[in-house]
């Protein structure tokens, strides 16, 4: 029987909003153990991980909460690091998507120690590519695509230790659903060649085109990691969300996401960021993030063999 491991990270200090430090709470009122165990896990959950408070300052040299958002990313890191090493498979319940970074960072160095390729697919309505100096906003669950790939202070960048390389290359992530990206974003993407499928392509092609090419490298030797931010679904599914941004992806086409990543096979981690029950209606979007988590982790249709 395979450990699921539930990390609780309660903040919204990289965030715009307000609120998304409700959301590891939510996903337990929606039942988000229960589910689990339905689906055949042994559910240990850590409970949430202790961390500063929101100061809701301005930005300082480019930065909101710099030091907040990498203690954070730390508690983050050094939990998603036990867990695996451990054997167990982490589920990172945010708050805001900065705290990919600190998940993230740990399945890389995991994956390095044991030679293992890492794939990460970063489900978000937005690039999560600015810097510094580029971010109009300072705030950081903005930027994190961009400091997992080296690029950003090194409270962040380093995790793993002053010497250890970028927690991702280029070709390690694809972004999926992304429809509101900065004009600087855009040249940081396309110099880098990251792969992007982006709302355009995913109306062109299909969804179930789209995942097949998405997991087109993935084999038994790949740890797939999945980025999820609640806001890559279309608001009018997923109002609670602090940053929604309308024409993203629907219902089905995101369960159907998630059955596809449960049918190859490789899972091995996984982040649902940036639910935000203040700004929810009845807890509807938390319910609707164990709902696919549910098929992330191999629910299936009455056809299908479970």
């Amino acid at each position: 029987m395979t450990t699921l491991t539930l990390i609780g990270a309660p903040t919204d200090v990289g965030a715009s909003v307000l609120g998304a430090s409700m959301g590891p709470d939510a996903l337990r009122i929606a039942g988000i153990a229960r589910a689990m165990q339905a689906r055949g896990f042994d559910v240990r959950d850590q409970g949430n991980l202790a961390g500063p408070g929101n100061p809701q300052a301005e930005p300082a040299s480019g930065f909101r909460h710099l030091t907040e958002v990498a203690a954070w990313n730390r508690a983050v890191y050094e939990a998603t690091h036990a867990a695996l090493q451990a054997g167990q498979l982490p589920l990172l319940m945010g708050g805001d998507h900065c705290l990919a970074i600190g998940s993230i960072s740990a399945v890389a160095q995991h994956c390095r120690a044991r030679g293992r390729r890492l794939k990460v697919l970063w489900f978000d309505a937005h690039a999560d590519a600015n810097t510094p100096e580029s971010s109009p906003s300072g705030n950081l669950h903005g930027m994190p695509v961009a400091c997992l790939l080296g690029h950003g202070p090194a409270q962040l960048t380093r995790l793993a230790g002053p010497d250890a390389p970028p927690a991702l290359q280029p070709g390690q992530i694809t972004l999926i659903g992304v429809r509101s990206v900065d004009a600087t974003e855009k040249r940081f993407v396309n110099e880098h060649g990251i792969e992007v499928y982006d709302m355009r392509t995913i109306d062109e092609l299909g969804m179930r085109a789209v995942m097949q090419a998405a997991l087109a490298d993935v084999d038994q030797d790949t740890h797939l990691h999945v980025s999820f931010d609640m806001d890559c679904l279309d608001p009018s599914v997923a109002p609670g969300v602090g940053t929604g941004v309308r024409g993203g992806p629907t219902y089905r086409e995101t369960q159907l996401c998630m059955e596809m990543l449960a049918d190859c096979g490789a899972l091995g981690s996984a982040d649902l960021v940036e639910l935000n029950p203040a700004l929810d209606v009845r807890n509807q979007t938390a319910e609707l993030a164990v709902d696919l988590l549910e098929s992330l982790f191999g629910k299936s249709t009455l056809m299908r063999p479970q």
